[in-house]
């Protein structure tokens, strides 16, 4: 494979990532339907997350670091309905990060 090739794959897979992880984030913020104590702590991490996703680049560490900060906010979090759907969030979030372009 050449390298444009190997730099288009790489592109592609980037792209796959960052719009598989915006659907994440958009599926999170469906399921905080209602104020539970800790609630200011997703709202926060809601607010970083959206200000990475709309940056041009995309480097996957600073996205490891925001599901690192995931797992502070389901920690933090007491309501056992939500901690579950933040917990099942900070899964998928795992899973976005790992997808890959599909070859053609």
């Amino acid at each position: 494979m050449s390298v444009s090739k190997d730099m288009e794959k790489h592109l592609d897979d980037l792209d796959v990532k960052r719009k598989a992880v915006k659907l994440v984030v958009a599926h999170l913020k469906k399921k905080v339907s209602k104020e539970y104590m800790g609630i200011e702590y997703l709202v926060d991490w809601l607010d970083a997350m959206d200000e990475l996703l709309k940056r041009e680049d995309f480097d996957v560490k600073e996205y490891y670091a925001m599901r690192k900060q995931l797992n502070s906010v389901i920690e933090s979090t007491l309501d056992e309905e939500m901690r579950v759907k933040i917990r099942n969030s900070w899964h998928s979030l795992g899973k976005a990060l790992e997808k890959k372009a599909e070859p053609y």
